[in-house]
């Protein structure tokens, strides 16, 4: 069990969900407010997955990580050589996708993704969690996500197009750019980090700047809903790209662990930036709804703002 304030128990003592509880219906509907103008946006990198092209290593992604293949079963070339016509000149493609979810594209991260010692989120036994995936906190329960967004654009703030890599965003600083958080809300986070990678992939695998313990726990302490970021891994990362603090204060124990805040990771984050900016207001209606993968640790997104 852990000691510093946490949300084991307070949903009940099978809960799986975390503060994901906190979007009830009323929750909801409220949250669908936050929309104005009907624009919506979308916050997913593509995915890009080839066998026999470099289209894979063109997206940001941590080094090392196995990247999407896209295998294609049926395609045109085949009816060029002679394949027959599935009927009456009819014909299709079809094709297979595999995708790691986790440093490679826009994911959520579920609340069996990571723990200390012997147990997962809430008390759950981390040995549930076994060779054919978790049988317990799977990414299958965490269902749809509709509620209302907050961005915090810490580099539009401090007039930089991205964040120094170095750079750890503190509680102090999220309140500064927006003090109006409320229990079940998504905080989404803006480094800029993925504008890097388009100046040198080396640069972008040197770090990444991310959230402080201290800004987790900000967070934490008014009941957001999902924390989401453009980066990694929601914290920083050094060079090795692992995170620096030790178990006390590593993000994805304060969040995922100790309070069941799921994580979105690797966003696309610029068009909504440059919206909110536009409309001079950071808020906007955030739906995400992940792959009912049971036992999965986290499943690709592909999150939408509506404005």
């Amino acid at each position: 069990m852990v000691a510093e304030p946490n949300n084991w128990g307070r949903f009940g003592p099978g809960d799986q969900r975390g503060t994901l509880n906190l979007l009830t219906p009323g929750t909801v509907l409220a949250a669908l407010a936050s929309a104005v103008t009907g624009q919506v946006i979308s916050l997913a990198m593509p995915i890009r997955g080839a066998t026999s092209s470099p289209a894979p290593t063109t997206v940001p992604h941590l080094r090392g990580r196995p990247l999407p293949q896209h295998f294609m079963s049926v395609d045109g070339g085949d009816y060029a050589a002679g394949t027959r016509p599935i009927g009456a000149g009819l014909r299709m493609a079809d094709d297979a996708l595999m995708v790691t979810q986790h440093g490679t594209t826009t994911h959520m991260d579920a609340l069996c993704h990571m723990w200390a010692g012997e147990e997962l989120y809430n008390g759950h036994p981390a040995a549930r969690v076994r060779s054919y995936g978790a049988t317990r906190c799977g990414i299958e329960t965490a269902g749809g996500v509709v509620a209302r967004g907050v961005l915090f654009d810490v580099p539009r703030h401090l007039g930089l197009d991205h964040l120094p890599v170095d750079f750890r965003v503190s509680g102090d600083l999220l309140a500064e750019i927006h003090d109006d958080v409320r229990p079940g809300d998504v905080a989404v986070v803006r480094t800029g980090w993925p504008l890097v990678w388009e100046g040198s992939p080396q640069d972008y695998w040197a770090g990444q700047p991310g959230l402080s313990a201290d800004g987790g726990r900000w967070l934490a302490a008014r009941d957001v809903a999902v924390v989401a970021s453009d980066n990694a891994a929601i914290g920083g990362l050094n060079a090795r790209q692992l995170a620096d603090e030790d178990l006390a204060d590593d993000l994805h124990l304060i969040l995922l662990w100790r309070h069941g805040i799921h994580l979105a990771e690797m966003l696309s984050l610029e068009e909504l930036g440059a919206a909110c900016a536009g409309r001079g207001g950071g808020e906007f209606v955030f739906v995400a709804a992940p792959l009912r993968i049971e036992g999965g640790t986290g499943s690709p997104i592909n999150p939408l703002a509506i404005l």
